[in-house]
C-alpha cells in the first residue's frame, strides 16, 4: 500500500511502529467523562501528596489549555520485557531475604526509552502530513492523563484496578502523548471487559479500592513507597510485604495479563533490551538495600526509575520489609539506621526490630 492510498493516521501509525512503539491510537484533544472525573478524584482526596496533580488539574482536564490549538492525541504504547522466571522452589529456604520491585522499574528508566521513540515520531509529523506542524510531546512528565488518552484513542480500556487494559497486549504498557494541531480520526474505543472479575480488588492487601474503577493512592503501596515522602503508615506496613518499590499484584492476577504470550515482541530498532532487568535488581537483597550509602544508590540506580523514590525513601521500605521478613540475621543492618541521624529511618527501623521481636 503507498502513501497515497493510506490516510495521514495510517502513515502516523506506521512510522510509529518502526520507530519501536508497540500500539499507537489517535483520540480527541478535547475534554471527556475520563479526564472530568480527575477532579472529583482529587477532591476526595485519593491523589495524596501528589500535589503536582492539582496544580495543573485544568490542563491534565482539557489537553487543549497544554497547547492552544490542540485537536488530537497520539498516544503510543511500549509493552514492558516479560518478567524473569521465578526461582526453583527448592532454592527459596536458601535464599536471603529480598526486596520486590516493581516490573516497570527493573531495569533502565522507560521514561528515556521511551521519550526518544515520542520525540522521533513527533519530529515526523511534519514530513509525514506535508504541512506544518505544532506539537507537544510528554512520557509521564506533563499535565496530561496518559490512561485517559489511551482509553480515548482506542488503546484499552481503564480496568477495575484503574490501570489501562489493552486487549492483546495487557496492562503492562508504558503510554506516551503528542498533542498536536493535526485533525486526527478518533479510534474506535475499546469496550470494557472486565465483567463480574474481581481478582484486582481482592488480591490489593491494603484495600486501596473504595469501589471498583477507583483507587485510593494514599492506601496504594505503589504511592506509599514511591510517591509519599513521609512515613508510612504504621496501618499499611505490615500489608507492604516486601515490596520496596512498587507493586503489581493487581496487575500480576489480572486474566488479561496472564493469558497474555510470552515471547517477546519484535523490536525494530533491536533495542527492547534496555528495557531488560538488570541483574542487582532482579531480586536485590535486603542486606544490600539497606547497606547502600549515596555513592551506591547513586550507582545502582543511574538511568533508572528507582530514583523516583531517592535512597530514604529506598532505606525507608527496606526496613519495612526487613521486618516483615522474620530474619534476625537483618538486624545488625537494621540497628544501624536506628542509631542513625535520619528520624524517620530511626522511627521505621525501631518498628522492624519491634516486629522481628514478635515473631
Amino acid at each position: 500500500m503507498t502513501d497515497d492510498v493510506q490516510t495521514l493516521e495510517e502513515r502516523i501509525r506506521r512510522v510509529g511502529l518502526a520507530l519501536g512503539v508497540d500500539a499507537v491510537g489517535f483520540g480527541s484533544a478535547e475534554p471527556s467523562e475520563r479526564t472530568l472525573f480527575l477532579k472529583d478524584w482529587v477532591a476526595r482526596g485519593y491523589a495524596g501528596e501528589m500535589d503536582y496533580l492539582e496544580r495543573r488539574l485544568d490542563e491534565r482536564v482539557d489537553p487543549r489549555l497544554v497547547l492552544p490549538g490542540a485537536r488530537s492525541l497520539i498516544v503510543v504504547g511500549l509493552v514492558l520485557p516479560d518478567p524473569d522466571e521465578a526461582p526453583e522452589a527448592a532454592d527459596a529456604t536458601d535464599r536471603e531475604p529480598t526486596g520486590r520491585i516493581a516490573r516497570y522499574a527493573g531495569g533502565d528508566d522507560y521514561h528515556e526509552v521511551l521519550l526518544d521513540r515520542v520525540r522521533a515520531l513527533e519530529a515526523a509529523l511534519e514530513a509525514i502530513a506535508k504541512v506544518p506542524v505544532r506539537s507537544k510531546s510528554y512520557v509521564d512528565t506533563g499535565p496530561v492523563s496518559e490512561r485517559a488518552a489511551a482509553e480515548g484513542a482506542g488503546l484499552g480500556w481503564i480496568a477495575k484496578n484503574s490501570c489501562l487494559i489493552h486487549p492483546d497486549l495487557g496492562s503492562h504498557l508504558m503510554l506516551g502523548v503528542i498533542l498536536t494541531d493535526l485533525g486526527l480520526t478518533p479510534d474506535p474505543r475499546v469496550d470494557d471487559h472486565c465483567g463480574t472479575c474481581r481478582a484486582c480488588l481482592d488480591v490489593c492487601p491494603t484495600d486501596a479500592f473504595p469501589e471498583p474503577y477507583v483507587l485510593d493512592a494514599t492506601r496504594c503501596i505503589s504511592y506509599s513507597t514511591i510517591e509519599s515522602r513521609g512515613p508510612i503508615p504504621d496501618a499499611l506496613r505490615e500489608a507492604q510485604g516486601d515490596h520496596v518499590f512498587g507493586c503489581d499484584l493487581c496487575q500480576t492476577v489480572c486474566p488479561w495479563n496472564r493469558s497474555r504470550p510470552l515471547e517477546r515482541l519484535a523490536d525494530p530498532l533491536g533495542s527492547r533490551s534496555r528495557l531488560a532487568k538488570r541483574e542487582e535488581w532482579e531480586a536485590p537483597t535486603l542486606e544490600w538495600l539497606l547497606g547502600l550509602d549515596d555513592a551506591g544508590f547513586a550507582r545502582a540506580t543511574r538511568h533508572s526509575a528507582l530514583r523516583r523514590s531517592g535512597r530514604r525513601g529506598l532505606l525507608r521500605n527496606a526496613l519495612v520489609a526487613a521486618g516483615n521478613s522474620g530474619d534476625p540475621s537483618l538486624r545488625h543492618r537494621i540497628e544501624e539506621h536506628h542509631r542513625g541521624t535520619d528520624p524517620m529511618l530511626r522511627e521505621h527501623a525501631e518498628w522492624a526490630l519491634a516486629r522481628l521481636a514478635s515473631d
